[in-house]
């Protein structure tokens, strides 16, 4: 069966008009669920939808509310919400450029996959999607989904484009409120080139496939385990040790340098190796600390 189109409409940039549909580009990878289980009787909780003093009711009955103050409210049906005229639900009008760079991570929440709509859209997509390619823009936008609208951003993947739905500044933390504590301090210079030796070591080409839920994993076997206990409790973690939180320079240089030492710590077998980058020479101690590093193996 054929993907449905998540939302259908037209990408704008000023007089041209591109007919598009947008795709999830993501799924919902292998989870356990849970029910909520009322142990004497082994029966399942259910919910009902209660109204104070009325009971139960019927889900025909029940209307959207906006509570404008204490205990009043102003009722709306759906059919008057999805009748709110807004351009954006239906056109995604490019109103700036912006170099990827620019867009901080924490922005971005959600992507889409963008094709064109039709035969007569295609010509148009793809000079769009060539000029964003060789400007190395991302074109930003605001389109209205399922409710809402969001900031977008636009750019190229592959023959298609990538749509992405971005947080607005007020959904974001600022980052100091964090990381005010942190001193603003330069590390030791051995310690510095013993953790670069140790990145150049582990580094590989990203690979997705290489990853996988290792909780959901777990709990599979807890489960299986559970189901042949006939009710015996399992713990599996009583004998582990809590982490390690030594933190001064000894214990810092000693984990480096036995970090390297470990065989196997670039896990050769698994991360396909890249060319790393020699990190350029720093003058003074940084030079005399690279003589005591540890010597680089090479590849």
């Amino acid at each position: 069966m054929a993907a449905r189109a998540y939302w259908q409409g037209q990408i704008r940039l000023a007089l041209v008009s591109i007919p598009v549909e947008i795709y999830s580009a993501t799924k919902s990878g292998a989870q356990i669920s849970f029910h909520q289980i009322h142990e004497p009787s082994g029966k399942r909780i259910k919910y009902e939808k209660v109204a104070p003093g009325v009971g139960p009711v019927d889900v025909d009955e029940i209307v959207k509310g906006y509570e404008y103050e204490k205990g009043e409210y102003v009722l709306l049906e759906q059919d008057e919400i999805d009748a709110v005229k807004l351009e954006s639900k239906k056109t995604l009008e490019l109103t700036q450029f912006v170099d990827s760079s620019e867009i901080d991570v924490l922005y971005y929440e959600k992507p889409y996959f963008v094709v064109p709509a039709d035969d007569l859209a295609e010509e148009a997509f793809i000079v769009l999607r060539e000029a964003l390619k060789r400007t190395k823009k991302v074109g930003l936008g605001q389109l209205a989904l399922r409710g809402r609208e969001y900031i977008v951003s636009l750019k190229p993947c592959g023959r298609g484009m990538v749509l992405e739905t971005l947080r607005y500044a007020d959904e974001v933390n600022k980052a100091q409120g964090y990381f005010r504590d942190i001193p603003d301090s330069a590390p030791d210079p051995e310690l510095l080139d013993l953790a670069e030796t140790l990145i150049e070591k582990k580094t590989g080409s990203f690979d997705p496939k290489e990853f996988h839920d290792r909780y959901v994993d777990a709990l599979k076997d807890l489960i299986e385990r559970k189901k042949k206990a006939k009710g015996r409790k399992i713990i599996e973690d009583e004998g582990e040790e809590a982490p390690s939180r030594g933190s001064n320079v000894v214990d810092l240089m000693a984990a480096l340098k036995k970090s390297l030492e470990k065989p196997g710590a670039a896990n050769d077998a698994e991360v396909k190796k890249t060319p790393a980058k020699k990190p350029a020479a720093r003058s003074g101690s940084r030079s005399a600390a690279a003589k005591k590093a540890p010597a680089r193996k090479r590849a």
